[in-house]
């Protein structure tokens, strides 16, 4: 009866237990309010915590400030981005930064010594071809190689050995390349990576452009370890840095904004050309093969005396007369006029009548001369040509600028010419798109651009071409022999 009564009772406490009692919401109960208000206040947390909710409060702020300017601008890009200031921390942070990035950069290329142990693997590890005699490998060498180099100079020459550099070279029936083209490659390669490195050191503002002080001192910079200039006399140092700098600026600057691009300089011809003079010459070479390398020292030489020899007023710059007797005279007077008209800068102080061609300008006319088959020549040349502005060239310029060329012809005790069958040889060798008109790509395209420059503006020109046939001949014959 006892426990009947007992189990019926605790039965019906147990369900009045188990019946779900009445939470009150957190914002009622008085510690969450106080924890909240407490929290909020920021009284109750460290340091680290609330330099965290003070930089997404500003980074919130920066977010919608961006946000209305998008909005404003509608859908325009931004497309100029301020240079910090100098000493500012942005301006320190970036320098260190750039920095650090290089310096991580030069220690990933390798060494002369590297280089060395490379090409000692290559060696060791190839076979010879029996037909031609020349030192291949197979892909499974080439992986053997790769083995070796990097445990005997370390992981940073497995780039190198990437199944993509291998299907690069020229294979013959085996399947196997020669390892010279495969080593010239990784010296090429770690070459133009230490130039990309030097340079980007100079770059001050870090544009990935040179301006022309920059350039120099990258030249200078070089020239001790070149080995045909170490003996350059140490006043003439100056003199060649401007000289060499022009003819980067020449060719990797073609809109004249006062700054080259160093992609663009590491892919040009002419620093292949500087780097030329690291090789020390054997054989005795002669002042002509000398002359044809612009930055030889005899080529710089050469132009300095040139210059020297027609400012017959020692006053740094030349009139246009002065510039009349460049190349023995044989320049016409209109092609003359027009450079000056086009290239050179008015001065600032002196009359209508006081312009003249400084040093910088100079370098950029004989550069345009010397490569009158490059584009860049070409366009330089161009623009005098182009006597009314119109970006082409019609019968009747062609006319006006031969005018002059035939009557040098004349005077130097040649035949008499028909101009209107010179005009129409150039018009055959041209073929331009328009028959009315020659412009800058119909000389382009021709790939005699060159020859027609020089049959306009030089007697000589003309007469190298109208004598092509003989001088042709003459070449032949010493190789007969």
């Amino acid at each position: 009866m006892y426990s009947g009564s007992s189990d019926g009772e605790g039965s019906g406490g147990h369900e009045a237990a188990a019946a779900p009692k009445k939470i009150p919401s957190a914002s009622s109960m008085p510690w969450v309010r106080n924890l909240r208000r407490f929290v909020g206040s920021g009284a109750g947390l460290g340091s680290e915590a609330l330099m965290e909710l003070e930089t997404k409060r500003i980074l919130l702020e920066i977010f919608k400030e961006r946000q209305q300017k998008n909005a404003q601008a509608g859908l325009i890009p931004s497309f100029y981005k301020k240079k910090p200031e100098e000493g500012s921390i942005s301006h320190r942070v970036q320098r260190l930064a750039k920095y650090r990035f290089l310096k991580k950069q030069s220690e990933l290329l390798l060494n002369a010594d590297d280089l060395d142990a490379m090409w000692v693997c290559l060696r060791e590890n190839c076979v010879i071809d029996d037909a031609t005699g020349a030192e291949k490998m197979n892909y499974e060498d080439f992986c053997h190689i790769a083995s070796l180099c990097t445990e005997q100079i370390g992981p940073k020459c497995r780039r190198f050995f990437s199944p993509s550099n291998f299907m690069k070279f020229e294979k013959d029936e085996s399947g196997r390349i020669a390892i010279l083209p495969f080593y010239l490659y990784v010296m090429r390669t770690v070459s133009l990576t230490q130039a990309r490195i030097d340079m980007s050191e100079l770059d001050e503002d870090s544009d990935g452009f040179l301006q022309p002080h920059e350039m120099e001192a990258y030249i200078r910079g070089l020239i001790p370890n070149l080995a045909q200039l170490r003996d350059m006399p140490a006043a003439f140092v100056q003199m060649y840095c401007r000289i060499a700098v022009r003819k980067f600026f020449f060719f990797c600057d073609p809109h004249r904004r006062g700054k080259a691009d160093i992609k663009k300089v590491l892919l040009s011809n002419c620093l292949q050309e500087l780097m030329e003079l690291h090789q020390e010459s054997e054989e005795e070479v002669t002042d002509t093969e000398q002359a044809e390398n612009w930055f030889s020292l005899t080529s710089a030489q050469r132009i300095c005396d040139m210059f020297l020899a027609l400012d017959k007023d020692k006053n740094g710059t030349l009139s246009k007369q002065e510039l009349k007797e460049y190349a023995d005279g044989t320049l016409t007077e209109i092609f003359i006029e027009r450079v000056f008209d086009e290239h050179v800068r008015r001065s600032k102080t002196g009359g209508g009548n006081s312009r003249e061609m400084d040093f910088e300008s100079f370098l950029d006319f004989v550069l345009a001369l010397e490569n009158k088959d490059a584009p860049e020549g070409l366009t330089y040349l161009f623009r005098c040509l182009d006597l009314q502005g119109r970006g082409y060239l019609t019968t009747a310029d062609v006319h006006t600028l031969f005018r002059d060329v035939h009557q040098k012809w004349i005077e130097g005790g040649n035949y008499e010419l028909c101009i209107e069958d010179v005009r129409d040889e150039i018009w055959d060798m041209v073929k331009p798109v328009d028959p009315l008109r020659v412009t800058l790509a119909d000389l382009l395209a021709c790939k005699q651009g060159g020859t027609v420059a020089s049959m306009l503006i030089d007697v000589r020109g003309f007469w190298a071409h109208d004598n092509r046939e003989n001088l042709l001949q003459e070449e032949e014959e010493p190789e007969e022999e």
